[in-house]
């Protein structure tokens, strides 16, 4: 905890925004850090509530009490080694996590969490300035070789931890960087991709060996799905050259909306514009996909979503609106009855206040087009009673639209991937793996392993870490017969 009577003197600070009219006009992240005693503010009013459920709530486990309690007090370099202690890339979460950690502060009952998340971002933006993110390599190699398979937040957090412990870790993505969903799923102005680059090379000198544009034989790849491999691997080689397997790939197939007109030019899978983006900030070729001056709209409402219309202003586009198949959620949590668990309330992100209009409880009826490009979108109004939904009749109209992108969410991984290593996979088409027990993370085939959203499916990336350390934990204990790496 913070000051015994901290959260009685003190508000919650909220970091600042670039202007809306300023930050549309370039890529860069636009939400400066704390200051020193801001954060040690915030730290102050970590409450005594007994019983910490904000560990609970996040995903990783953080020492939040721990690390709160040390910057209030000026212990910079205590909180970051405790904050790695649960966390291998807390420059990562503490910019993209939605923070379930703050919905279960006890503080969050009035609605005035701890600005956990902002504390976060302090301490691992200080660590760095300040040079204590340092590489830990192993003291003894164990001669046992790893192949981590996709290099996402699992992936890199079972790397990680691996090579800590000795192992040999060689990472393979099919992407021509190395990130997954970190670099190419999530817009540069949400996160600077110089981060994975920084952790990319303390990871190099603890060990781990990169191999971009690599993929695994037999993964064939539906519509929407990128791929920059100009090698392949095969299963059976990474089972006979490595003493064990972590596949650790994101769940990229895209949900699709088969309705008419899906084929006109105009209509994209999200990843199909946010990809390419991000490609041209970072210096390649110009994304094809260009919505200067164009209607667009966005069918989904969650982050996806979110960054198309982040993005879609970033190009300048005439209008841009975005749908979602579920009714309006409140305004506000009734915290006495969702606390502490996340609750079901409007969210509304940086983008959205840049510019955006937004309806709920619409369904899609079919794409619009002339001369084979899309111009509209008929739509109809949904009502929802019992958690069942029904069109509301006469309620049809069209919505303006040159673009429609398809925000929807993921399906599944690659099944190519799970397929060829023969693995058993589960009803919604993941790797089928315990997290509990003696053989947490172990697939069907003996010395392969599954973690991240190719196991669990599309998640959170501090779920992603979660399940990279855990599974590196079982990956050690089976190699050498048991592990100190935490769980």
């Amino acid at each position: 905890m913070g000051k015994p009577t901290g959260f009685l003197e003190f508000q919650r600070i909220s970091e600042s925004y670039e202007k809306a009219e300023t930050r549309v006009k370039h890529y860069r992240e636009f939400i400066p850090h704390l200051s020193d005693e801001q954060a040690r503010t915030q730290g102050a009013r970590c409450m005594d509530c007994g019983i910490p459920f904000c560990n609970n709530g996040c995903p990783v486990n953080n020492l939040i009490p721990d690390w709160n309690d040390l910057v209030y007090k000026g212990k910079w370099q205590e909180a970051i080694t405790t904050l790695h202690s649960t966390n291998n890339f807390p420059e990562f979460t503490s910019r993209i996590c939605p923070a379930p950690c703050e919905a279960a502060c006890t503080l969050n009952i009035p609605q005035t969490p701890v600005g956990i998340k902002s504390i976060e971002r302090a301490i691992i933006d200080k660590a760095g300035e300040n040079g204590w993110v340092v590489p830990q390599p192993a003291a003894k190699k164990t001669g046992k070789k790893v192949a981590v398979v996709g290099s996402g937040p699992a992936g890199l957090a079972a790397a990680q931890q691996l090579a800590r412990v000795g192992h040999a870790v060689t990472v393979f993505e099919k992407n021509d960087r190395v990130g997954g969903l970190l670099r190419y799923g999530i817009p540069d102005f949400k996160l600077d991709k110089r981060l994975i680059d920084w952790r990319m090379a303390q990871m190099k000198v603890e060990g781990v060996k990169f191999v971009t544009g690599t993929m695994v034989t037999g993964a064939a790849l539906p519509k929407g799905i990128v791929n920059d491999a100009k090698k392949t691997v095969s299963a059976e080689q990474l089972q006979k050259e490595f003493d064990a397997v972590v596949l650790a790939g994101g769940s990229e197939n895209p949900r699709d909306l088969p309705v008419p007109g899906r084929e006109l030019k105009g209509v994209h899978f999200a990843l199909e514009f946010l990809i390419p983006q991000n490609k041209q900030v970072a210096g390649d070729r110009p994304n094809p996909i260009n919505v200067e001056g164009k209607h667009v709209l966005v069918i989904g409402g969650g982050d996806t979503g979110s960054d198309c219309v982040g993005t879609s202003n970033r190009h300048g586009a005439a209008s841009i609106t975005q749908i979602e198949l579920l009714p309006r959620p409140p305004e506000q949590e009734n915290g006495e009855l969702t606390w502490p668990y996340w609750p079901l309330k409007m969210r509304t992100s940086s983008s959205h206040d840049e510019g955006c209009s937004r309806d709920w409880a619409i369904g899609t009826k079919e794409f619009i087009g002339e001369n084979g490009v899309l111009r509209a979108v008929k739509a109809v109004r949904l009502e929802w009673k019992d958690g069942r939904m029904s069109e509301v009749a006469g309620s049809e109209f069209e919505i303006p639209a040159d673009y429609v992108f398809l925000a929807m969410g993921f399906v599944s991984p690659v099944g190519g991937v799970l397929d060829a290593f023969g693995i058993e996979k589960d009803n919604r088409g993941n790797a089928r793996a315990d997290t509990e027990g003696g053989k947490s993370y172990v697939t069907s085939v003996s010395g392969v392993f599954a973690a991240g959203d190719m196991r669990r499916g599309q998640s959170l990336v501090v779920w992603a870490i979660r399940e990279g350390r855990q599974c590196a934990r079982s990956v050690d204990e089976f190699l050498m017969g048991s592990t100190i790496l935490p769980r």
